[in-house]
């Protein structure tokens, strides 16, 4: 860092250039470490030993004066430096910077230090901070095998070349908070109480394999990621958030354990193909995230929420347990989300593990507001799924084993797939439906959602499915209030009939009463009391006779209506009724009553039959 203000500790009085030196002055001496002339920089060396205090902020550097520093604080025995409070800051080193086998009792710190080189941290211990912030360095940065006991604070750092944070273990916090570097390594840290990695800045690759996020969250929040982002095998305490954040290449988790929530809110994921296989017991949520490229999604989670959402390219959504909230989401391209019967795998083949995790199905809980042309839905639980406000449900597809709620048990419900907004409306009205307060529509607000889900499903050729979203589109017309008053008795009789031609055991009922009060009808007074026979009557002239063929009218039976209902009579009435199912005459003699009665099982009882074939039909077509 360079710059003509005043420093905040007594400054050395060597001028260069018209210049004077930043860096801090060797009490007693005037000048700085650096300025000092050979004999008073050789006093001041030899007052040293191990666990000294070092401060040179502002001074410049180089590796030859470093070590002719470090070497009165190195241990004969062991060969290693042994500091105190180090205070480096604003520090200007030219060349390579090598800090090897040195141990910091306090913090160390290189605030705004700036290195035209490589920095190099190896075998390094510090029982204090590092403390890198605003930090420049023109090459890599590394720090190998090296441990920091206290907090590790690089926030700002702008690093020109790679990152590689080889450190054992952080013991307080860890902040990197608008740092800047080509490449970054945290693979195998472990930050004992999380990590802000916010307003990050990596034009390549940022690692963190390994890595060990423990009582605190790994904050991600406004990262930009140019490549790719492994969190293999990491584990993460708390949170894990990358809000706001943009990300260019692949995420992948496989073997990460997280135990809570995993937020993905408002990132950018440019050319990131495959996120995942991601295991989190909370929830993962993906709302106002943006995908620019094709994307695979492998998530088991208790819930993934992809609320506003927006696809750009085709997305394969493989999820497993998860609730999934799909609320205006805005599938731009063929979006699947698929429900994953097994557990992800490694590479070894072996499953991974899903602890927490129990739900049998994922469940599609909303697509509210999504245009359902280019989404696909297969083998996930629709049983609580909201479907009011989506666009184009009548090219949804819907494949595999899904899952749609029934209606109460009992013999007064009919078995039928349900929308959960029907069990909404029906719970303020009737016990055993669930309801959800606040959240009932109207019938004729249902009854279009009921008939785009029945196209959607005839347009697959799954025509027993969409018998019972007809049927539901058929109920919210019966209850609606647009429908007049002739139109909804038309439709109370078409269900009381035949259940909407879906109910075969209703109509063949209805038919079976039909005929019975039919068969009846003609036993007591459909069927003559005898059968008359034709009676010939004729002249004779001459050599021709003529004869006229008569038949008597039918006598109306008499007599105690016991007596009518004779086997004879019951085989006779029965042939009538046979007939007239099939629109057949039966031939059979009858009284004027007989007569209408036959006309009208005729008319009724063939349509009833229909409606049977009908249902049945419904059921078993393809």
């Amino acid at each position: 860092m360079t710059g003509t203000g005043t420093a905040a500790w007594p400054r050395c009085a060597h001028v260069d250039g018209g210049e004077r030196c930043r860096g801090r002055r060797v009490d007693p001496y005037p000048a700085c470490l650096a300025h000092l002339d050979g004999a008073d920089r050789a006093a001041h060396l030899a007052v040293l030993r191990p666990g000294a205090d070092l401060d040179h902020r502002g001074t410049p550097f180089t590796q030859d004066l470093l070590d002719e520093l470090l070497a009165p604080l190195r241990d004969p025995g062991t060969g290693r430096a042994r500091v105190g409070r180090a205070d480096f800051d604003e520090v200007r080193f030219s060349g390579e910077a090598e800090v090897r086998d040195v141990e910091f009792d306090d913090h160390c710190s290189f605030t705004s230090a700036v290195f035209d080189s490589v920095l190099h941290f190896c075998e390094v211990r510090t029982g204090g901070d590092l403390r890198l912030g605003r930090a420049r360095v023109a090459g890599d940065v590394w720090l190998e095998d090296t441990q920091v006991s206290g907090d590790a604070w690089f926030m700002e750092a702008r690093f020109d070349g790679t990152l590689r944070f080889c450190v054992d273990e952080v013991g307080r916090s860890a902040a990197f908070r608008g740092m800047t570097c080509a490449n970054a390594y945290f693979e195998g840290v472990d930050f004992e109480r999380g990590a802000d990695f916010e307003d990050l800045r990596v034009t390549g690759r940022a690692s963190f394999e390994g890595a060990e996020f423990r009582n605190g969250s790994a904050c991600f929040d406004g990262a930009d990621v140019g490549g790719d982002m492994p969190f293999d095998g990491a584990h993460f305490d708390a949170n894990a958030t990358f809000e706001g954040a943009t990300i260019g290449g692949d995420l992948s988790f496989l073997n990460a354990t997280a135990k809570a929530d995993v937020r993905f809110r408002r990132t950018v994921f440019r050319r990131t193909a495959v996120i995942g296989p991601l295991v989190c017991p909370g929830t993962v949520d993906f709302s106002d995230a943006v995908f620019e490229n094709a994307v695979t999604l492998e998530v088991a989670a208790k819930e993934v929420r992809c609320v506003r959402t927006r696809w750009a390219s085709t997305a394969a959504l493989r999820l497993r347990h998860a609730d999934v909230d799909l609320t205006d989401a805005v599938p731009a391209f063929p979006v699947s989300v698929v429900g994953r019967p097994r557990r992800f795998e490694s590479p070894e083949g072996e499953a991974i593990a899903e602890p927490g995790l129990d739900r049998e199905q994922v469940g599609v809980v909303s697509v509210k507001g999504v245009d359902a042309a280019y989404l696909m839905l297969a083998d996930v639980d629709l049983t609580r799924c909201l479907f009011v406000e989506a666009v184009h449900l009548d090219q949804l597809r819907l494949e595999g084993r899904c899952r749609l709620a029934g209606p109460p048990g009992g013999p007064r419900w009919t078995p039928r797939r349900t929308l959960a907004e029907e069990h909404h409306w029906r719970a303020t009205r009737y016990r055993g439906w669930t309801g959800t307060p606040g959240a009932d529509h109207d019938p004729d607000v249902l009854a279009p959602v009921y008939r785009q889900l029945r196209k959607a499903l005839e347009d697959g050729r799954n025509e027993p499915g969409a018998a019972d979203f007809y049927y539901g589109e058929m109920e919210m017309r019966r209850h609606g209030a647009s429908a007049s008053r002739g139109e909804r008795t038309l439709l109370w009789l078409y269900w009381a009939l035949s259940g909407y031609g879906l109910r075969a055991g209703r109509a063949l009922i209805w038919l079976l009463l039909a005929m019975t009060a039919t068969v009846f009808a003609m036993m007591l007074w459909g069927l003559p009391k005898a059968d008359p026979d034709p009676v010939s009557e004729g002249m004779a002239d001459g050599r021709r006779i003529t004869l006229t063929t008569k038949k008597p009218t039918p006598v109306d039976p008499d007599g105690p209506y016991a007596r009518r209902l004779s086997g004879e009579r019951f085989e006779k009435s029965l042939r009538v009724v046979a007939n007239s199912v099939i629109f057949r005459a039966s031939g059979q003699d009858l009284t004027t009553t007989g007569t209408y009665v036959e006309m009208t099982a005729r008319l009724v009882e063939p349509g009833l039959l229909a409606l049977a074939v009908l249902a049945v039909r419904s059921r078993v077509k393809r």
